[in-house]
């Protein structure tokens, strides 16, 4: 698991998303388009931080730092489920631009 990868995870995406006009309506409010992006970004960095968190404390373990080995193995697995719900997350949402690019209009 390496923390670069995380930056690749919205690639596929990346220049293929509709303009902001297309996503509005009357129902889009201060919760548009704009509030999905931020609220992925804000996903996408505590995901980060949670890797970056479980990796230095595996240093410090490595290092012979001490700690905890039983809240490292906790952060860790946390990390773990945070990044396998993030890559589900991305890969459902990948799915669903891709049904809506098959439709016929």
């Amino acid at each position: 698991m390496n923390v670069e990868t995380i930056g690749a995870i919205g690639a596929p995406l990346a220049g293929r998303a509709p303009d902001a006009g297309a996503l509005t309506g009357p129902h889009s409010g201060a919760h548009g388009p704009a509030g999905f992006a931020s609220l992925i970004t804000q996903g996408l960095q505590q995901v980060n931080s949670q890797l970056q968190v479980a990796e230095s404390g595996l240093q410090g373990l490595a290092l012979g730092q001490g700690g905890n080995l039983h809240e490292l193995m906790i952060r860790l697995e946390e990390a773990d489920l945070s990044f396998r719900l993030l890559m589900q997350t991305r890969n459902r949402l990948l799915e669903s631009w891709q049904d809506i690019m098959r439709m016929q209009v």
